[in-house]
């Protein structure tokens, strides 16, 4: 959308809800440096200079416009907001949403992004690993303590809380190191694998998700997996929807509980983009019932 249409996404997000669409999910970049070939996963798909909105509140707007659809971030970046600012924050908006977020989180690529917000980027591991347990304790204790390397505090009281119970689920994007896996094993309640994992990824990722849920005596029955549907293009080498969904049935087949399909491969303005959300609700119902 043009700059002068920038509001209409919270009108964007009330024609998903009205068609049906189960998640809304959105990006993050606090800032963007100009080293954008840096980025390990193919051609960075934007300069620098593009408009890259802040996630939750631009979920914010979405959610006032919406009753039903589930918000969520793929990813937000909390060290770069800090803990505590960041759990309020997220605890705010699944209070106004009605307990309809859900948090993609991920450490991010770009060291200037981490030099221009202050936090250190040669201990973002330890950083990103504190944000997370510091927000779980908030939201689900009060008064919270929490003591780590980064984030210490005692006796806080964070109101209000998570209207979730638990809190916000939390879902850890990336490859399954053991780092990564022991983060998900204990804090969060999903992944998002990384992009271009193979559904043969994605089936030996959940399996190891689960043990390892399972060795810390977590419940592993309502992990959430989002899957990027394969995209398939036509005989014209143009993005064809229709083939596309066709491969709905393997996602979910390799362990993937939801399905995540990028709009703006097959729908080039706001103002077809009620007729694509229903068709993508038609075919994604006749596919998978």
């Amino acid at each position: 959308m043009p700059a002068d249409s920038w509001h209409r996404f919270t009108e964007l997000g009330k024609m998903a809800d009205d068609a049906g669409i189960d998640r809304i999910v959105v990006v993050d970049h606090v800032v963007m440096s100009t080293n954008t070939q840096k980025y390990r996963w193919g051609r960075f798909p934007t300069t620098p200079d593009a408009p890259w909105h802040e996630p939750l509140t631009l979920l914010a707007g979405i959610a006032a416009a919406t009753s039903r659809v589930r918000l969520a971030t793929s990813v937000v970046l909390p060290s770069l907001r800090g803990a505590v600012v960041f759990a309020k924050t997220a605890a705010t908006l699944d209070v106004m949403s009605k307990g309809r977020l859900e948090l993609g989180v991920g450490i991010g690529w770009q060291r200037e992004e981490y030099d221009a917000a202050g936090v250190d980027w040669s201990n973002r591991s330890r950083i990103f690993t504190d944000t997370l347990g510091a927000c779980v304790e908030l939201w689900n204790n009060m008064p919270a303590s929490f003591h780590s390397p980064t984030i210490n505090f005692d006796d806080m009281y964070s109101s209000p809380q998570p209207v979730q119970n638990g809190g916000v689920p939390i879902l850890i994007a990336g490859t399954l190191t053991p780092t990564n896996l022991n983060r998900l094993a204990t804090l969060g309640q999903g992944w998002i694998p990384i992009m271009g994992e193979t559904l043969a990824g994605i089936r030996s990722g959940v399996q190891a998700i689960i043990t390892a849920m399972h060795e810390y005596g977590r419940d592993a029955s309502t992990l959430i997996v989002q899957g990027t549907i394969p995209l398939s293009k036509n005989a014209d080498d143009k993005w064809d929807l229709a083939a596309t969904m066709q491969n709905l049935p393997d996602v979910f087949a390799a362990g993937a509980t939801a399905a995540h399909l990028p709009l703006q491969m097959f729908c080039t303005d706001i103002e077809g983009a009620p007729t694509f959300f229903a068709d993508v609700r038609r075919r994604f119902d006749e596919i998978v019932s």
